[in-house]
């Protein structure tokens, strides 16, 4: 007979409904073949489930077994289709009636005593059995939270094959996972680090709070030991915290790459990730042959920082530059074209020269010309144009390191950069977009555009500086999110000037 069970495949971040289906029957030379481009995990799925069938007391008679995995042309990974694998088996013996798994989506991996252990890509598979109707979801326990944050839906998390069998027969209740939003959002991290402790650098901080307002890349530039480190740290502290619909979004990300915590039913602090600067392209913006997320897409709705940026290979730094501008990530491949969300603000941290002491008053500088320009130029001028402030950040002198703690702590950076969020979510209202780094277009034009005087101002600015046609467009971002933050409706020379003041690579061009 054939049986029929429902599952999900992966694509990308979001999951597609997979129908299972298994010919069991028993004329013929007993044979296993499994159908509808099943990779890797999937094709050794059969060792497992046999093994876990046998030893959960069910005996599997000779019988000639065919498995499809439909939409046949749609390549299946992972190890998930074990559970429904096995209970589709089980189906074909009239173990099962059909009738008893028909509406359950199940996922999980088997192990040779019949446990399920637990699997990536959960939560999209809960949203995708809900879109689909199902009855419910069947996952192994370590899941069940995981799934459960998708509400309208059972989520059925099991310890074993055995304990599924006995649900599905009705002679065991098991009752549906659960998890309390609002737990979640009371558990948000608690920081330990405050900007308060910073001493000195004012000006770093001022910029940083632009950047947070706005949305905008920041890259520190100063000597070692000068802190670039501290404040990029410290950013996640000023961040607003993430609504529900973003929390879901980064979870997804988490739970597909497999590093959903057990303990963790949803991501609900902005993600800070640091990739080491020895990193691939691929383990940056994602892909391999089965495609991952990378780091970018790890960091969506959060800080990637790139600590020692041009340290990083120069090929690696180069595939940053499409996930800036869209604010994603696209991988080809032969059968298929993925789509991972990242939607990340990047801090990047230099020194001005390999030994790193090109700007600093008190230690010499040991760098020829030609190699201080051959360090900055691992940076091309297209990535640095996706750069909107570029910020020295020097040696703290002594004195400032004898103050007491800086008023200018996490706490009122926050209270400003949610303010001026604020306004931005009211004039951005109803719009693709909702932050002043996003502007593009006929957007740019109608929310930044300055007076005669404020446009004499940037030709001068631009022609002096050599600035192109991308960095005049990050001025003019950064300057409507400094008049955000000063709470003015119209742009002025001032906010430009600060904004072009926080160009820096592109004033050592001009020197």
């Amino acid at each position: 007979m054939i049986a029929k069970v429902s599952c999900a495949a992966l694509m990308g971040i979001d999951a597609f409904k997979v129908e299972l289906e298994v010919d069991f029957s028993r004329s013929g030379m007993p044979a296993f073949t499994m159908v509808g481009l099943a990779e890797g995990a999937v094709r050794e799925s059969k060792e497992r489930v046999f093994s876990a069938l046998k030893n959960c007391g069910f005996k599997v008679p000779p019988a000639r077994i065919t498995v499809n995995l439909a939409p046949a042309d749609v390549r299946k990974e992972g190890s998930a289709y074990d559970l429904p694998l096995a209970v589709g088996i089980l189906c074909g013996m009239e173990v099962v009636a059909p009738e008893q798994a028909e509406g359950w989506f199940m996922a999980g991996e088997l192990s040779l005593t019949g446990d399920l252990k637990s699997v990536p890509g959960v939560l999209p598979l809960a949203l995708a059995a809900r879109k689909e109707g199902g009855r419910g979801i069947i996952v192994p326990a370590a899941n069940g939270r995981e799934g459960a944050v998708v509400k309208d839906i059972p989520v059925i998390g099991a310890s074993d094959l055995g304990q599924v069998v006995r649900m599905l027969l009705g002679e065991e209740e098991v009752a549906p996972s659960t998890v309390d939003i609002d737990t979640l959002w009371n558990e948000r991290q608690t920081f330990v680090n405050d900007f308060g402790e910073v001493k000195g650098q004012e000006h770093a901080k001022r910029a940083i709070e632009i950047a947070a307002a706005g949305g905008h890349n920041l890259l520190l530039i100063g000597p070692p030991g000068s802190g670039k480190t501290m404040l990029a740290k410290r950013i996640p502290t000023v961040l607003p915290p993430l609504g529900f619909e973003e929390a879901l979004e980064v979870t997804k990300i988490y739970s597909v790459a497999g590093l959903l915590q057990a303990d963790r039913a949803l991501m609900v602090t902005r993600p800070f990730r640091t990739p080491h600067h020895t990193i691939s392209d691929v383990g940056l913006v994602g892909g391999g042959r089965y495609p991952q997320p990378g780091e970018t897409s790890l960091a969506h709705r959060g800080v990637l920082f790139l600590d020692e940026m041009p340290e990083f290979k120069k090929n690696v730094l180069e595939v940053l530059r499409q996930p800036l501008e869209d604010g994603e990530v696209s991988i080809s491949r032969s059968l298929m074209t993925l789509k991972y969300p990242a939607d990340v603000m990047l801090v990047a941290a230099m020194n001005p020269c390999p030994c790193g002491y090109l700007s600093d008053e008190t230690r010499p500088c040991t760098c020829s010309p030609l190699a201080v320009q051959r360090y900055r130029g691992k940076i091309s001028g297209p990535l640095l144009d996706r750069i909107d402030l570029h910020v020295d950040v020097p040696a703290v002198p002594y004195d400032d390191l004898r103050q007491p703690r800086s008023t200018v702590d996490s706490a009122t950076m926050r209270r400003r950069i949610l303010a001026a969020r604020a306004v931005q979510a009211e004039r951005y209202a109803g719009r693709h977009f909702s932050l002043n780094a996003e502007l593009d277009g006929s957007a740019l034009e109608e929310f930044c555009s300055p007076g005669e005087a404020e446009h004499a101002f940037l030709r001068q600015a631009v022609e002096s500086l050599g600035l192109s046609a991308r960095a005049y467009t990050r001025v003019l971002r950064v300057g409507r999110t400094i008049a955000d933050l000063a709470g003015a409706e119209e742009i002025t020379a001032d906010h430009l000037a600060e904004a072009i003041n926080y160009r820096s690579m592109d004033r050592e061009g001009e020197k």
